[in-house]
Protein backbone atom coordinates (compact mmCIF):
# COMPACT_ATOMS: atom_id res chain seq x y z
CA UNK A 1 0.00 0.00 0.00
CA UNK A 2 1.49 3.60 -1.05
CA UNK A 3 2.20 5.78 2.33
CA UNK A 4 0.25 8.84 1.76
CA UNK A 5 2.96 10.67 4.53
CA UNK A 6 6.07 9.90 1.59
CA UNK A 7 6.59 11.69 -1.74
CA UNK A 8 6.81 9.68 -4.44
CA UNK A 9 9.73 11.74 -5.65
CA UNK A 10 11.89 14.27 -4.20
CA UNK A 11 14.85 15.70 -5.45
CA UNK A 12 16.33 19.07 -6.65
CA UNK A 13 16.00 20.79 -10.61
CA UNK A 14 19.29 23.07 -12.08
CA UNK A 15 17.13 26.69 -12.54
CA UNK A 16 18.86 30.55 -13.95
CA UNK A 17 22.27 31.66 -11.91
CA UNK A 18 23.37 28.52 -10.75
CA UNK A 19 20.68 27.74 -8.57
CA UNK A 20 18.82 24.98 -8.02
CA UNK A 21 14.84 24.84 -7.09
CA UNK A 22 13.67 21.56 -4.90
CA UNK A 23 10.27 19.68 -5.19
CA UNK A 24 8.39 16.94 -3.80
CA UNK A 25 5.91 14.34 -5.83
CA UNK A 26 2.82 12.54 -5.49
CA UNK A 27 0.35 10.67 -6.83
CA UNK A 28 0.91 8.97 -10.36
CA UNK A 29 4.40 9.98 -11.77
CA UNK A 30 2.62 10.35 -15.23
CA UNK A 31 -0.31 11.95 -14.55
CA UNK A 32 -1.82 15.36 -15.64
CA UNK A 33 0.12 18.12 -13.34
CA UNK A 34 -0.64 20.03 -10.81
CA UNK A 35 1.73 22.02 -8.77
CA UNK A 36 0.88 23.18 -5.22
CA UNK A 37 2.25 26.32 -4.02
CA UNK A 38 3.18 26.25 -0.16
CA UNK A 39 1.82 28.91 2.10
CA UNK A 40 4.15 31.66 3.98
CA UNK A 41 5.98 29.69 5.88
CA UNK A 42 5.71 26.28 4.50
CA UNK A 43 7.82 24.46 2.14
CA UNK A 44 7.13 21.34 -0.57
CA UNK A 45 5.24 18.87 1.76
CA UNK A 46 2.79 21.33 2.71
CA UNK A 47 0.00 19.30 0.74
CA UNK A 48 -3.39 17.44 2.92
CA UNK A 49 -3.23 14.04 2.81
CA UNK A 50 -6.61 14.33 1.33
CA UNK A 51 -5.12 15.94 -1.89
CA UNK A 52 -2.28 13.14 -2.29
CA UNK A 53 -5.05 10.30 -1.80
CA UNK A 54 -7.40 12.07 -4.56
CA UNK A 55 -4.26 12.30 -6.92
CA UNK A 56 -3.23 8.56 -6.17
CA UNK A 57 -7.04 7.85 -6.77
CA UNK A 58 -7.73 9.52 -10.23
CA UNK A 59 -4.30 9.50 -11.64
CA UNK A 60 -2.91 13.02 -11.22
CA UNK A 61 0.78 13.78 -10.57
CA UNK A 62 1.22 16.93 -7.15
CA UNK A 63 3.95 18.33 -7.26
CA UNK A 64 4.94 20.61 -4.45
CA UNK A 65 8.11 23.51 -4.75
CA UNK A 66 10.42 24.87 -2.41
CA UNK A 67 10.79 28.71 -3.11
CA UNK A 68 14.32 29.66 -2.73
CA UNK A 69 15.46 29.85 0.92
CA UNK A 70 13.87 26.85 2.16
CA UNK A 71 14.49 23.13 1.91
CA UNK A 72 17.09 22.29 -0.63
CA UNK A 73 16.43 25.46 -2.95
CA UNK A 74 19.53 28.03 -3.11
CA UNK A 75 18.29 31.20 -1.76
CA UNK A 76 17.82 33.79 -4.00
CA UNK A 77 15.34 36.88 -3.58
CA UNK A 78 13.71 37.23 -6.84
CA UNK A 79 13.34 40.72 -8.23
CA UNK A 80 9.39 40.50 -7.87
CA UNK A 81 6.76 37.69 -7.93
CA UNK A 82 6.95 37.54 -11.70
CA UNK A 83 10.40 37.12 -12.03
CA UNK A 84 9.71 33.17 -10.31
CA UNK A 85 7.80 32.32 -13.39
CA UNK A 86 11.29 32.02 -15.29
CA UNK A 87 12.52 29.37 -12.64
CA UNK A 88 9.21 27.57 -12.60
CA UNK A 89 9.15 27.18 -16.73
CA UNK A 90 12.93 25.62 -16.32
CA UNK A 91 11.13 23.03 -13.39
CA UNK A 92 8.94 22.03 -15.14
CA UNK A 93 11.06 21.27 -18.16
CA UNK A 94 13.27 19.05 -16.67
CA UNK A 95 9.98 17.00 -15.29
CA UNK A 96 8.96 16.46 -18.45
CA UNK A 97 5.51 18.66 -17.77
CA UNK A 98 3.81 20.18 -20.76
CA UNK A 99 0.93 21.69 -19.52
CA UNK A 100 -0.28 22.65 -16.24
CA UNK A 101 -2.89 23.89 -13.11
CA UNK A 102 -1.54 25.65 -10.10
CA UNK A 103 -2.78 26.01 -6.91
CA UNK A 104 -1.51 28.34 -4.41
CA UNK A 105 -2.39 28.51 -0.37
CA UNK A 106 -2.14 32.11 1.21
CA UNK A 107 1.63 33.38 0.52
CA UNK A 108 1.59 30.92 -2.75
CA UNK A 109 -1.32 32.37 -4.27
CA UNK A 110 0.43 35.17 -5.94
CA UNK A 111 3.21 33.06 -7.00
CA UNK A 112 0.09 30.58 -8.32
CA UNK A 113 -1.09 33.95 -10.24
CA UNK A 114 2.27 34.70 -11.41
CA UNK A 115 2.09 31.45 -13.67
CA UNK A 116 -1.09 32.09 -14.55
CA UNK A 117 0.28 35.21 -16.14
CA UNK A 118 3.56 34.00 -17.25
CA UNK A 119 3.02 31.00 -18.95
CA UNK A 120 0.03 31.89 -20.82
CA UNK A 121 -1.02 28.47 -22.69
CA UNK A 122 1.13 26.31 -20.00
CA UNK A 123 -0.74 26.91 -17.21
CA UNK A 124 -4.36 26.28 -17.49
CA UNK A 125 -5.74 27.26 -14.91
CA UNK A 126 -4.96 28.77 -11.39
CA UNK A 127 -6.60 28.08 -8.00
CA UNK A 128 -5.72 30.47 -4.89
CA UNK A 129 -6.84 29.56 -1.65
CA UNK A 130 -6.70 32.54 0.65
CA UNK A 131 -4.33 34.15 -1.04
CA UNK A 132 -2.47 37.54 -0.27
CA UNK A 133 -3.80 40.62 -2.54
CA UNK A 134 -1.09 43.00 -3.64
CA UNK A 135 0.41 46.25 -1.37
CA UNK A 136 1.12 48.53 -4.18
CA UNK A 137 0.29 49.40 -7.75
CA UNK A 138 -3.46 49.77 -9.32
CA UNK A 139 -4.45 46.55 -7.87
CA UNK A 140 -3.50 47.03 -4.32
CA UNK A 141 -5.85 46.84 -0.85
CA UNK A 142 -5.35 48.06 2.39
CA UNK A 143 -5.57 46.84 5.63
CA UNK A 144 -4.81 43.03 7.18
CA UNK A 145 -1.69 41.79 8.87
CA UNK A 146 0.40 42.31 5.63
CA UNK A 147 0.52 46.06 6.36
CA UNK A 148 2.98 45.47 8.98
CA UNK A 149 5.10 44.05 6.45
CA UNK A 150 4.84 46.88 4.61
CA UNK A 151 5.97 49.09 7.29
CA UNK A 152 8.86 46.95 8.12
CA UNK A 153 9.78 46.44 4.58
CA UNK A 154 13.12 48.44 5.04
CA UNK A 155 14.12 46.46 8.03
CA UNK A 156 13.63 43.25 6.53
CA UNK A 157 15.03 43.90 3.18
CA UNK A 158 18.11 44.80 5.04
CA UNK A 159 18.22 41.97 7.98
CA UNK A 160 16.44 39.02 6.04
CA UNK A 161 19.67 37.38 5.74
CA UNK A 162 20.93 37.09 10.02
CA UNK A 163 17.03 36.97 10.83
CA UNK A 164 17.14 33.89 8.66
CA UNK A 165 20.11 31.84 9.86
CA UNK A 166 18.45 33.24 13.37
CA UNK A 167 15.10 31.72 12.62
CA UNK A 168 16.41 28.46 11.34
CA UNK A 169 18.39 27.98 14.36
CA UNK A 170 15.53 29.00 16.77
CA UNK A 171 13.71 25.82 15.02
CA UNK A 172 16.50 23.79 15.46
CA UNK A 173 16.59 24.91 18.98
CA UNK A 174 12.64 23.77 19.81
CA UNK A 175 12.53 21.13 17.13
CA UNK A 176 11.76 18.00 20.11
CA UNK A 177 8.74 20.87 21.43
CA UNK A 178 7.43 21.08 17.64
CA UNK A 179 3.85 19.65 18.30
CA UNK A 180 3.60 21.47 21.61
CA UNK A 181 4.34 24.38 19.81
CA UNK A 182 1.85 23.92 16.96
CA UNK A 183 -0.94 23.25 19.71
CA UNK A 184 -0.36 26.48 21.30
CA UNK A 185 -0.42 27.92 17.98
CA UNK A 186 -3.81 26.17 17.36
CA UNK A 187 -4.76 27.45 20.61
CA UNK A 188 -4.94 31.16 20.06
CA UNK A 189 -6.66 30.53 16.65
CA UNK A 190 -10.02 30.97 15.49
CA UNK A 191 -12.27 28.00 15.53
CA UNK A 192 -11.83 27.03 12.07
CA UNK A 193 -7.93 26.91 11.25
CA UNK A 194 -8.05 25.35 15.05
CA UNK A 195 -10.69 22.57 14.56
CA UNK A 196 -7.89 21.88 11.41
CA UNK A 197 -5.38 21.85 12.97
CA UNK A 198 -7.16 19.40 15.67
CA UNK A 199 -6.97 16.96 12.79
CA UNK A 200 -4.35 14.26 13.71
CA UNK A 201 -3.43 13.96 9.75
CA UNK A 202 -3.01 17.84 9.66
CA UNK A 203 -0.74 17.99 12.43
CA UNK A 204 1.21 15.64 11.21
CA UNK A 205 1.48 17.17 8.12
CA UNK A 206 2.57 20.67 8.79
CA UNK A 207 4.88 19.25 11.26
CA UNK A 208 6.53 16.97 8.72
CA UNK A 209 6.77 20.44 6.66
CA UNK A 210 7.88 22.51 8.72
CA UNK A 211 10.68 20.20 10.10
CA UNK A 212 11.95 18.96 6.89
CA UNK A 213 11.64 22.19 5.27
CA UNK A 214 13.68 24.18 7.87
CA UNK A 215 16.25 21.74 8.49
CA UNK A 216 18.92 23.66 6.49
CA UNK A 217 17.53 27.24 6.09
CA UNK A 218 14.76 29.34 6.73
CA UNK A 219 14.75 32.23 4.72
CA UNK A 220 11.89 31.67 1.98
CA UNK A 221 9.15 33.48 4.24
CA UNK A 222 11.35 36.51 4.89
CA UNK A 223 11.65 36.62 1.37
CA UNK A 224 8.14 36.29 0.68
CA UNK A 225 6.88 39.32 2.96
CA UNK A 226 10.06 41.08 1.01
CA UNK A 227 8.18 40.79 -2.25
CA UNK A 228 4.71 40.85 -0.92
CA UNK A 229 5.66 44.58 0.13
CA UNK A 230 7.06 44.89 -3.30
CA UNK A 231 5.17 45.88 -7.26
CA UNK A 232 4.35 42.17 -8.45
CA UNK A 233 5.69 42.25 -11.76
CA UNK A 234 2.76 41.77 -13.52
CA UNK A 235 -1.43 42.78 -13.51
CA UNK A 236 -4.38 41.14 -12.56
CA UNK A 237 -5.50 42.07 -15.87
CA UNK A 238 -2.35 39.82 -17.38
CA UNK A 239 -3.61 36.56 -15.65
CA UNK A 240 -5.09 34.84 -18.82
CA UNK A 241 -5.47 31.94 -17.12
CA UNK A 242 -9.25 30.92 -15.64
CA UNK A 243 -8.96 31.74 -11.73
CA UNK A 244 -10.74 30.22 -9.10
CA UNK A 245 -10.51 31.33 -5.86
CA UNK A 246 -11.55 30.06 -2.16
CA UNK A 247 -11.43 32.40 0.77
CA UNK A 248 -12.68 31.54 4.15
CA UNK A 249 -15.40 34.59 5.43
CA UNK A 250 -13.69 34.29 8.90
CA UNK A 251 -10.49 34.92 7.51
CA UNK A 252 -7.73 36.62 10.24
CA UNK A 253 -5.02 36.49 8.10
CA UNK A 254 -5.68 37.76 4.38
CA UNK A 255 -9.18 39.48 5.25
CA UNK A 256 -11.78 38.03 2.94
CA UNK A 257 -12.15 41.53 1.30
CA UNK A 258 -9.03 41.28 -0.25
CA UNK A 259 -9.74 38.13 -2.01
CA UNK A 260 -13.04 39.72 -3.32
CA UNK A 261 -11.22 42.65 -4.63
CA UNK A 262 -8.56 40.64 -6.26
CA UNK A 263 -11.32 38.30 -7.73
CA UNK A 264 -13.19 41.64 -9.21
CA UNK A 265 -10.06 42.83 -11.23
CA UNK A 266 -9.08 39.33 -12.56
CA UNK A 267 -10.20 38.84 -15.90
CA UNK A 268 -11.66 35.52 -15.43
CA UNK A 269 -12.31 34.44 -11.64
CA UNK A 270 -14.76 33.13 -9.71
CA UNK A 271 -14.70 33.25 -6.01
CA UNK A 272 -16.08 30.27 -3.56
CA UNK A 273 -16.69 31.53 -0.09
CA UNK A 274 -15.97 29.06 2.57
CA UNK A 275 -18.28 30.00 5.30
CA UNK A 276 -16.93 29.95 8.76
CA UNK A 277 -13.76 29.37 7.71
CA UNK A 278 -10.90 30.85 8.67
CA UNK A 279 -7.23 31.26 6.84
CA UNK A 280 -6.67 27.65 6.83
CA UNK A 281 -10.07 27.04 5.38
CA UNK A 282 -9.40 26.03 1.75
CA UNK A 283 -6.99 22.91 2.96
CA UNK A 284 -9.84 21.31 3.99
CA UNK A 285 -12.25 21.13 1.07
CA UNK A 286 -8.66 19.79 -1.30
CA UNK A 287 -11.11 17.78 -3.20
CA UNK A 288 -13.13 19.98 -4.50
CA UNK A 289 -10.72 22.35 -5.37
CA UNK A 290 -8.68 20.18 -6.74
CA UNK A 291 -11.11 18.58 -9.01
CA UNK A 292 -12.79 22.29 -9.51
CA UNK A 293 -9.12 23.21 -10.88
CA UNK A 294 -7.98 20.29 -12.72
CA UNK A 295 -11.41 20.85 -15.03
CA UNK A 296 -10.26 24.31 -16.07
CA UNK A 297 -8.41 24.76 -19.76
CA UNK A 298 -7.87 22.81 -22.60
CA UNK A 299 -5.50 20.24 -21.46
CA UNK A 300 -4.33 20.12 -24.98
CA UNK A 301 -3.28 23.40 -25.29
CA UNK A 302 0.96 23.54 -26.28
CA UNK A 303 3.29 25.76 -24.36
CA UNK A 304 3.76 29.37 -25.43
CA UNK A 305 6.57 32.12 -24.74
CA UNK A 306 5.70 34.34 -21.70
CA UNK A 307 4.87 38.28 -23.01
CA UNK A 308 6.47 40.89 -20.50
CA UNK A 309 4.45 41.97 -17.33
CA UNK A 310 2.72 45.20 -17.65
CA UNK A 311 4.19 47.81 -16.21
Amino acid sequence: MTDLKRPALEGTVAVRGDRRLSFAEYGAPRGDALVWMHGTPGARRQIPLEARAYALDHGLRIIGIDRPGIGSSTAHLYRDIYDWTGDLELLLDALGVDTVHVVGLSGGGPYALAAGAGLPGRVLGVGVLGGVAPTVGPDAVGGGIIQLAVALAPLLTATRVPLGIALTNAIRLVRPLAGTGLDLYAAVQPAGDKNLLARPEFKAMFLDDLLNGARFQTLAPLSDLVLFTRDWGFRAADVVAPVRWWHGDADHIVPFAHGAHLVSRLPDAEMSVIAGESHLGGLGIAEEVISTVMALGDRRSSGAAAPHASQ
